[in-house]
């Protein structure tokens, strides 16, 4: 195996293991070094059976399921473990995109300056603008949380439908905030100068890490992304079942399923409404952060409700609606499935063609009608989805 091949399944072992890690369902002792294994024997693999291209298809597909599965984790802290019917996931994800645009990328300077327009551009590094995107969408979430979250069902869809609208048409509109219908190019990626020839990171890198990376070309930085993005789903994941296996998730339940009981049993109610809706919206801005550091250009065309709303919900309820594992795999299933139907339309596209031109050239919305198909059969025939929710959400009754 050549140095290049090396380096492409070392990065694979990361996101191998942490699947492995959610997967797997043992007592940790055994559950961690079996995993390690599991995840060293799935990546050598991968890089040795597929090509060079396969792989990085694959990377390219893992990276933004994995962002999806945060935007999916995000939501099921909020419908499936508190009730609320959020249909403005989109706003969320598109906030925390252009607020880490914003507060890592430079302003435009010379030439670029007549044709890009931003607020600001605070040059911070990748995780402080991460950080800042979660912050904002949590302070936003806050603020419209208090007053919505009096609504209930249908009317809270509604109004949630119409703030991630708002929060669309303002970035759209506003061109002297983020360029407005105009791309915002720039934002930057961490760690991209280490796939730089010759390496521009600076004194800080050690000699051996440069040595390792020399043979990378910039097509490589997938790699190393798709280990950025496992780690802070393997973030997300471990602290929403940490919060949710506490005294608080169980009140988040209490507070979901029966509203009235739990407000005579002492609970504050519109207290735990607002913080599992704030709680959903943070962590929807951090998908929304690891977006835009992907694409590195970022619209308000690339937030339109059926790619940052419906198309959540229906991982979450393809997976499992009140399981964290279930929102993971239905975000994996999902974005596979639309991302093969792409392959179908394009297979259909010569058929249709026969028919009529007209039905060749919108061949693509048959992706749609395949997704929505799919959810209809997971209302009719698997309502909770492919892993239903745990009713024993204590770790401490597990091991009575």
């Amino acid at each position: 195996m050549d140095h290049a091949s090396l380096f492409r399944a070392v990065f694979l072992i990361v996101p191998c293991a942490l699947a492995w890690l959610v997967i797997l369902r043992m007592r940790m002792l055994w559950r961690l070094p079996l995993a390690i294994v599991l995840g060293v024997v799935v990546a050598f693999a991968l890089t040795a059976l597929l090509s060079r291209g396969d792989l990085t298809y694959l990377v390219s597909f893992s990276t933004m399921a994995g962002i999806y599965a945060i935007l999916a984790l995000g939501l099921n802290s909020q419908w499936g473990y508190n009730g609320h019917l959020n249909f403005g996931v989109v706003g969320f994800f598109m906030l925390g995109a252009f607020t880490t645009a914003l507060f890592t990328s430079t302003m435009p300077t010379g030439l670029m300056a007549q044709y890009s327009q931003q607020a600001f551009g605070l040059s911070w590094p990748f995780l402080a603008g991460v950080i800042i995107a979660a912050v904002v969408c949590g302070v936003v979430g806050f603020l419209i949380a208090v007053p919505i979250l009096r609504l209930r069902v249908d009317f809270l869809a509604i109004a949630t439908l119409g703030i991630a609208e708002i929060i669309r048409l303002i970035f759209q509109n506003e061109r002297w905030l983020a360029n407005g219908p105009q791309p915002m190019r720039g934002v930057p990626q961490p760690l991209v100068c280490l796939f730089d020839h010759p390496v521009s990171c600076g004194d800080w890198v050690p000699g051996p890490i440069l040595a390792f990376f020399d043979p990378m070309l910039p097509r490589d930085y997938g790699y190393l992304y798709l280990v950025i993005v496992a780690l802070v789903v393997a973030v997300c994941y471990i602290a929403l079942e940490t919060a949710l296996h506490s005294p608080w998730g169980r009140a988040l339940r209490a507070v979901r399923d029966e509203e009235n009981s739990a407000a005579m049993s002492g609970k504050y109610v519109t207290g735990y409404r607002i913080q599992a809706f704030v709680v959903g919206c943070v962590v929807m801005g951090i998908g929304g952060a690891l977006y835009a550091h992907y694409v590195t250009s970022i619209d308000y065309s690339h937030f339109l409700p059926l790619f940052g709303t419906f198309i959540v919900w229906v991982m979450l309820m393809f997976g499992g609606s009140g399981n964290n594992r279930g929102a993971l795999l239905g975000a994996f299933v999902v974005w596979a499935v639309w991302v093969g139907t792409s392959f179908l339309a394009n297979a259909l596209q010569p058929v249709l063609s026969v028919v009529s031109p007209v039905l060749a050239e919108r061949s693509q919305y048959i992706r749609w009608l395949l997704v929505g198909l799919l959810l209809l059969v997971i209302v009719l025939f698997r309502p909770n989805g492919l892993l239903k929710e745990e009713k024993i959400v204590s770790g401490y009754l597990r091991k009575l």
